[in-house]
């Protein structure tokens, strides 16, 4: 115990331990401190300053609490955070999904596996303004789909699916699906084939059929690929911007074109407060998520 004691003691964290250290890794320093520099300027600065800016009065500059309670009386900003919450949590339970599903038929092997990977990553290359606009050609008032639905006889008119309310936002979900869903496709993929085949194999001599074993082989083993997954498109998700803007306009508001709708009319405060809150929901969804699943993990290693 005293030995450990001593260890821990001479471990602890000093900064004349720290200078000492970057003395001796000054290459090793050099070429990090590039990127720490990137980090506090371009990430940890502009959101010191956005927390800051929401708790001051746009005239004054006085600490004010009162940019907070103008955006919680907004009825914009209530139904941009509905709509917010909405497609992120909608959205992620769809991609994960229809995600997990290719994944397993990609996992397979059939003729043609290399042609229908690459084409599964077309989407990726397209800029989100530009996929944005094509599918206002798909889903416009005169749109491809209004047409499709029209010469099947399911409609008589032209619905206007971008005017707001629900229908435009499965809208926006199935454009932001369309768009970043080669990106959780990969991340399942890799982790089913990380799976050792052994496994399966072991599954298989014991009699278990395809659905026991992907309850409780696959699936459980493709936990850390899932989080991974869930949180980067929660993240995107939470923040998503260019699609409602362009597909939608200020008909489908949703927290980050609240936020640039209030900086653009000089609303630096409520800007600030909105864009805060937003910061915040991310945080604590992304805590809370890590806290349930590793939670169960312990209760199962118990």
């Amino acid at each position: 115990m005293e030995m450990k004691a001593n260890r821990l003691s001479k471990s602890k964290f000093t900064p004349k331990r720290l200078f000492s250290l970057m003395k001796k890794y000054k290459l090793e320093t050099g070429m990090i401190l590039p990127l720490i520099l990137y980090i506090f300027y371009f990430t940890l600065t502009p959101i010191i300053n956005t927390i800051t800016m929401s708790f001051r009065n746009d005239g004054s500059g006085a600490w004010t609490l009162e940019n907070y309670q103008e955006i919680f009386t907004d009825i914009n900003f209530n139904t941009a955070l509905f709509n917010t919450l909405f497609i992120t949590i909608v959205g992620i339970i769809l991609q994960i999904s229809i995600a997990l599903l290719i994944a397993l038929l990609m996992n397979k092997e059939f003729k043609g596996k290399g042609f229908f990977r690459t084409m599964m990553l077309i989407p990726m290359g397209i800029p989100t303004l530009v996929s944005g606009v094509t599918l206002l050609f798909i889903f416009g008032q005169t749109g491809y789909f209004n047409e499709f639905l029209f010469r099947l006889g399911i409609v008589d008119t032209q619905p206007f699916w971008l005017g707001g309310g629900i229908n435009t936002l499965f809208v926006i979900i199935f454009a932001d699906m369309w768009k970043v869903l080669p990106l959780t496709i990969l991340l399942l993929l890799a982790g089913l084939q990380s799976i050792p085949k052994d496994v399966y194999e072991a599954s298989a001599i014991d009699g278990a059929n395809s659905w026991h074993t992907f309850w409780s082989i696959t699936l459980p083993l493709l936990k850390p690929s899932i989080t991974m997954a869930i949180i980067l498109r929660a993240i995107d998700s939470f923040r998503i911007f260019e699609l409602p803007l362009v597909m939608a306009g200020n008909n489908t508001p949703v927290l980050s074109t609240f936020s640039y709708e209030a900086f653009r009319h000089s609303n630096y405060g409520v800007s600030g407060a909105a864009a805060t809150i937003l910061l915040v929901i991310i945080v604590i969804f992304i805590i809370s998520y890590i806290l349930i699943v590793e939670r169960k993990n312990l209760k199962e290693v118990k």
